[in-house]
């Protein structure tokens, strides 16, 4: 691995994620250098915060590709040409197939909107209010062969608040992923992360002991 951590994101989106990654290294938050933004997606907002940055980026849209493997391919080929050490995935709206797994082992992270192992997949937030979940949040893990089923890196706890709608609960989420992504590349930078079997060791992070009731227990009158 080269000595500056380099990174290569993948999104299809606003770009939202991607924005505070770039402000983190930007900043020296991130030990890290971000090296490409692709997007499959050729109005994705993300591509022009790329741009804002000064940083390489290209649509490698898959409309274009006769078969899943074929895009698989392409994007695996320009992260390689770029020399990216850690794929952070931030809003692809693709699946990682065998192709990214064997390019880049132990290497590409996701970020999830919701406190996994509970509701992958899609529409997410509106599952947790549907079921009745009193707290969501966001996961940052490692990817696998699965649909949101890798390692654990980090997490956030966001309380459902009663008056809560789909768009609100997003917002607040969305918040805390802004902050624990980051988070989660820096350690990757700082060589700080090992992987156990499914749990992710992180070296020298204090532990949360404080736990969390929503709604808070009433206090004796």
């Amino acid at each position: 691995m080269s000595s500056t951590l380099r990174i290569g994101v993948l999104a299809s989106g606003g770009g939202t994620n991607l924005q505070s990654i770039i402000d983190g290294c930007q900043s020296g938050q991130i030990s890290a250098k971000i090296v490409t933004v692709l997007s499959n997606n050729p109005d994705a907002g993300a591509l022009q915060r790329a741009c804002n940055a000064g940083i390489d980026h290209q649509c490698i849209n898959h409309r274009d590709f006769a078969s899943r493997d074929d895009f698989d391919s392409a994007v695996v080929t320009a992260l390689l040409e770029a020399n990216v050490d850690l794929v952070v995935l931030a809003g692809f709206m693709r699946i990682i197939g065998p192709r990214f797994l064997e390019a880049f082992p132990g290497r590409i992270m996701n970020i999830h909107p919701a406190l996994l192992p509970a509701f992958p997949g899609l529409h997410v937030q509106q599952k947790a209010l549907d079921y009745g979940a009193r707290f969501s949040g966001c996961t940052v893990h490692f990817v696998d062969g699965g649909v949101d089923t890798g390692p654990i890196i980090i997490q956030a706890v966001v309380p459902i608040l009663d008056g809560d709608d789909e768009g609100s609960l997003s917002a607040r989420i969305l918040e805390q992923e802004h902050k624990i992504y980051p988070q989660a590349i820096q350690w990757f930078a700082e060589g700080a992360i090992r992987i156990e079997g499914r749990r992710v060791i992180i070296e020298r992070a204090a532990p949360t002991t404080t736990a969390l009731i929503h709604p808070p227990l009433t206090e004796p009158s």
